[in-house]
């Protein structure tokens, strides 16, 4: 390994606050880094000063005598009268001294890398101008993974692939040559790619060893002991200030030191991160039917969107929906939603569902208003659990808090207008949760806290989506649409997704000929692929369903040591503790049988 960038005490800073303060990292020729973070908090500023794009306020950034730097940034500007090829192998966009050499640079190698990024029908004389900023952004992509570079900086790759693309890039990426540092909010393709990763918070770069999962770890692992330094903190705090409000003619005699050391403690807490906490509001209750779809078709033009589809969705369903990008995905949303009516067929829907769609389209949100007033446009006051909160209160349980709710949500960065979307979809107690690409937009703290609100959600979900991570979390079960008009079920989930596509899986380590996909057949049990995912989906379910019996019964007994006296209450309690007690060992002796069934369980 040699070194080839490093930051030495860097700092930068813009007039809205410090980004950067004397952060000091180092870059080998062989590392694959990925960059984490809330956002705003500097990732893409971090990536610039990598490339030398802009230059520290304090601080030295060196490179590697003749090191060759590509980057992918968050905005593209390509020459307007460009085509695919002017970008792709010529000096367009990168200069000559990036000349494209790689094997990748004939035709038919430009080719396969379009393809594999989702656009295999894209002529290489397509001029660039009329195409939209995702198709842009691929190109651009491609041109950068057909050139040899010692650094490669890519900012978000992953935004406007669809799941089979995620996994085409992440394969790539694997097998290519020289150091990679890329931002990401897609957890999959971080623990795909990266054996090291960048978390950038307050200011400071810690670096941990591993991808998304180990970083998970260690986090949670700094936080422990965060916690027992903050309890013993707590603990000594409480002995001083008792210490100083003994009485008067004590107090005059007390040494300075020591005063001074208890205001210090008293002074020294550490600023609250902003963390967002999203919280399951009240839901309308939900019927025995939800959607039922009869023989339903959309066309545009000359192409089905949907073609004959007939499908069922029943109460408490968490379904996935997965496809390429134009498959029908957001018709299919919309037609459940009733915003499109199909061109033939029936839609029925159950007569207590009440919707909510989140759709990818930021422009349904008030621009016009300021963040509280968005939120007072839904709901004035909503219930949470037993407490009845007001909007500025549940304003600032996702995340706006002080003078915040009084910004224009026109100033709102992309993430906390996408925040706020959901939070004005939320507070109109919906019982059925239409999701579009939620997590477009969100840092990967919010996601957490998205999918940790969704693992409680009781009514029903369907989540369309491009983020695998998200998908495996949260749905049970996982449909495509591959571009025909149907709705396919996979019981193999995103894995029979990608093998029905003949797409290899991306795995980290594997050489580029083990890269096959999966087998029909799995060891675990004799099952199939598709048994082993639906045996796996099952178990999750069991064991959020035993969380749940044991919250109702840890209530019911706390409801039975309050009504102590009440006989006629008590018996009414033990005779649903019974129940309750019994339902609750079923859920454990299934749960453990399908344990049994599954050996990595």
């Amino acid at each position: 390994m040699a070194n080839i960038v490093n930051l030495d005490r860097v700092s930068k800073g813009y007039a809205a606050g410090q980004l950067l303060d004397e952060v000091s990292l180092g870059l080998d020729d062989n590392d694959r880094v990925g960059v984490v973070g809330l956002n705003g908090a500097g990732k893409s500023t971090l990536l610039k000063l990598l490339t030398k794009s802009i230059e520290p306020d304090t601080g030295r950034v060196t490179h590697r005598r003749d090191l060759r730097v590509v980057a992918l940034p968050q905005t593209l500007d390509l020459p307007p009268g460009a085509t695919v090829r002017d970008v792709v192998v010529g000096s367009a966009w990168l200069p000559e001294a990036f000349a494209a050499e790689h094997e990748w640079a004939g035709d038919a190698g430009v080719r396969s890398v379009l393809a594999g990024l989702g656009m295999p029908d894209l002529g290489l004389d397509a001029p660039v101008a009329p195409m939209s900023g995702g198709e842009r952004r691929r190109v651009a992509l491609a041109a950068l993974l057909i050139r040899e570079s010692d650094l490669l900086i890519l900012d978000e790759p992953t935004n406007h692939l669809d799941i089979s693309g995620i996994n085409w890039l992440a394969a790539h990426l694997l097998r290519r040559r020289g150091a990679l540092v890329v931002v990401t909010h897609d957890r999959w393709f971080l623990d795909a790619v990266a054996t090291t990763t960048w978390e950038v918070a307050e200011g400071t770069v810690r670096a941990y060893e591993g991808g998304y999962a180990a970083w998970t770890l260690a986090r949670a692992e700094r936080a422990r002991i965060e916690a027992a330094a903050e309890a013993r903190r707590q603990n000594l705090l409480r002995k001083e200030i008792a210490w100083l409000r003994r009485g008067p003619p004590a107090r005059t005699s007390k040494p300075r030191f020591r005063i001074e050391a208890a205001n210090a403690l008293i002074a020294d807490v550490p600023p609250v991160r902003d963390q967002v906490s999203l919280q399951r509001l009240a839901t309308a209750r939900l019927g025995k039917q939800v959607y039922e779809l009869d023989d339903v078709s959309v066309n545009l033009g000359t192409r089905s969107l949907l073609d004959h589809v007939t499908w069922n969705i029943g109460p408490g369903d968490r379904i996935g929906l997965v496809g390429a990008n134009g498959a029908g995905k957001s018709t299919l949303l919309r037609v459940l939603t009733g915003s499109l009516a199909p061109d033939s067929g029936q839609v029925r829907t159950g007569q207590t569902v009440k919707p909510a769609f989140l759709s990818q389209e930021l422009h349904e949100l008030p621009l016009q208003l300021r963040v509280l007033e968005a939120v007072e446009e839904v709901a004035r006051r909503v219930t949470l659990g037993d407490r009845e909160l007001s909007a500025a209160q549940l304003a600032e349980l996702f995340g706006f808090s002080g003078a915040r709710v009084w910004t224009p949500v026109a100033d709102l960065s992309g993430g906390e207008k996408r925040r706020l979307q959901l939070l004005r979809l939320l507070a109109a107690e919906p019982n059925v949760l239409l999701l579009d690409e939620p997590t477009n937009d969100l840092d990967i703290d919010t996601l957490a806290a998205l999918e940790d609100l969704l693992d409680s959600w009781p009514g029903t979900v369907i989540v369309a989506s491009h983020d695998r991570y998200l998908v495996e979390r949260v749905c049970d079960t996982v449909v495509a649409m591959y571009g025909d008009g149907k709705v396919t079920d996979l019981p193999g989930g995103v894995d029979e997704y990608l093998a029905k596509l003949g797409a290899a899986p991306a795995t980290p380590g594997a050489p580029a000929a083990a890269r096959q996909p999966a087998p029909v057949k799995s060891a675990d049990g004799g099952m199939s692929a598709g048994e082993l995912r639906a045996a796996k989906k099952e178990l999750a379910r069991l064991e959020r369903l035993v969380g749940k019996l044991e919250q109702r019964e840890a209530s019911l007994h706390e409801q039975l040591a309050t009504h102590a006296t009440d006989y006629e209450k008590v018996a009414a309690l033990d005779a649903e503790l019974r129940e309750l007690q019994a339902e609750r060992a079923a859920t454990e002796e299934a749960w453990l049988e399908l344990a049994e069934r599954i050996p990595e369980a």
